[in-house]
């Protein structure tokens, strides 16, 4: 990877107990981190019976992404990428949060799925604590879902993400902050209740060392070390040892270790409880801890996207191929959807990184719901790409692809765009027009180059211009094209061509 320009990059992790920032250079193929910041706000403590957020939660939140704002004015936008995790997945009123967080922030905020969350824990441990010889299994304790890592090198086997944290268990089981055995009991168990489907799996994989990262695991390292109940890392008998003095303290206020902050005492019990259900279900003896964690992963992610190193591309290429793609086929499309953007681009306000970056893996797939049957294959490919795990994508990049897919071809489903925010809407819908024409324009599905084709769009229009006599000697095009007049006039755009 070549050394990007001396200018900074901030990761920001809206985690459901903690928001981190990280401010770094990339010199030389490493990180230099200029600034950390972490506030504990506890997001997932406010989810309430209906899995909405409190006001009180919501404020708090607010103010300090006002805060981290501030940090990262001067950053440029495109070096910036702040993600939401379990709590924003699970929360019913997120939109409107986030709608509110954007404006706080200045940046648009993406909720990612557990799997891209899992593996973005592991490029971070990976890129801070490089060992391409020995197999990782990487253990991510947050506040409201738990992370599980086998991989080698920046290479992943197997990743999955598990609803328990310390957060949503602490909520669950120690909710007045008493610290009994039978309450650790119950933590242990649900743990390994969640694990129980897995340990084959794992076990069959291996792993040579484990790893745990992030503030819940480092935490417990730092308390286990300094009571001198192990030297490095957590031993599973260190572990046993703090459970039965949490057990002896008896409540989350009276816990006085030096190496425990206030903010994190509320959720420490169910913390080490759910470690503790690792331990158990995995027959861990020892891990060790890394310094690298989300964060850190996003930044190298950053990195790679500004550098033609984007992980999405190579997504899109596996699913190609996962699927059968008809290769020639989305190239065609993908090269004349292209040409019309560029054409179009200034008119539409359509941006000339993002938007086309949806657009060209959008051409690329769009038949992939043909690997289920021809009839309504674009519904099919709606599902496939709203509901698998693509690794870089957001959940909200997953949703305007699935929306490009789903509006490929047959009458045009303008109500299915109310899923996007208001504020990328219309450039999604755009976008779909664009590939519509050139899906169209190769239903032929023939090697032969198109002609030039000049495009031009307004607002409500969108205009072809074909050299002379080339539509009367394609018949079945302009049949199509007088077709496709009538679909686009339900997406309120008057389509001419000549």
């Amino acid at each position: 990877m070549t050394s990007p320009n001396d200018e900074p990059y901030a990761a920001i992790d809206l985690g459901s107990n903690s928001f981190h920032m990280i401010v770094a250079h990339y010199v030389e193929g490493r990180l230099q981190i200029i600034d950390r910041i972490k506030e504990m706000v506890r997001l997932a403590s406010g989810l309430d019976d209906n899995n909405e957020l409190s006001e009180t939660s919501v404020h708090l939140a607010l103010a300090c992404l006002q805060r981290f704002g501030q940090r990262i004015k001067a950053i440029p936008q495109s070096n910036i990428r702040v993600v939401g995790t379990n709590t924003l997945r699970q929360a019913r009123n997120g939109e409107f949060f986030l709608s509110l967080a954007d404006a706080a922030l200045g940046h648009p905020i993406e909720i990612i799925a557990g799997q891209e969350e899992a593996r973005l824990i592991y490029q971070g441990v990976a890129h801070t604590s490089f060992d391409e010889t020995n197999k990782r299994l990487v253990i991510d304790i947050g506040g409201g879902s738990t992370e599980l890592i086998i991989g080698r090198g920046y290479d992943i086997f197997s990743m999955d993400s598990l609803y328990m944290g310390c957060v949503n268990m602490s909520k669950r089981f120690f909710d007045d902050g008493k610290i009994k055995s039978k309450r650790i009991g119950k933590t242990v168990l649900y743990a390994r209740q969640e694990l129980e489907s897995l340990v084959a799996a794992y076990q069959k994989t291996g792993w040579d060392i484990a790893l745990g990262s992030s503030g819940t695991i480092s935490t417990i390292r730092d308390v286990v070390q300094s009571q001198g109940w192990c030297d490095s890392g957590i031993t599973a008998d260190a572990l046993s040892k703090l459970v039965d003095e949490l057990v002896s303290i008896g409540d989350s206020e009276a816990i006085e270790f030096a190496e425990l902050s206030e903010h994190r005492k509320p959720v420490f019990a169910s913390g080490v409880a759910v470690l503790f259900g690792i331990f158990e279900a995995l027959g861990l003896k020892k891990i060790n801890v890394s310094g690298g964690a989300l964060r850190e992963g996003l930044l190298y992610d950053l990195i790679g996207r500004t550098h033609n190193e984007d992980i999405r591309d190579k997504t899109i290429d596996d699913v190609s191929q996962r699927y059968g793609i008809d290769l020639d086929q989305a190239k065609r499309v993908k090269e004349t959807a292209e040409e019309f953007f560029h054409q179009v681009n200034q008119d539409w306000q359509l941006n000339e990184n993002e938007d086309l970056k949806i657009l060209q893996w959008g051409a690329l797939i769009h038949e992939i719901g043909l690997s289920i049957a021809h009839a309504q294959y674009h519904r099919h490919g709606d599902y496939l790409v709203t509901y698998s795990d693509l690794a870089g994508f957001s959940r909200q990049e997953q949703i305007k692809l699935a929306k490009l897919v789903r509006s490929h071809r047959r009458k045009f489903p303008l109500n299915e765009f109310n899923s996007i925010p208001d504020a990328a809407r219309q450039s999604i819908i755009r976008l779909s027009i664009l590939l519509r024409l050139a899906v169209l324009l190769h239903r032929s599905r023939f090697n032969s180059q198109l002609p030039e084709i000049r495009i031009k769009a307004g607002s409500h229009n969108i205009d072809l211009y074909f050299p002379a006599k080339w539509l009367f000697d394609h018949p079945l095009t302009l049949a199509d094209l007088k077709i496709e007049q009538d679909f686009l006039e339900a997406a309120n755009i008057k389509l001419t061509f000549q």
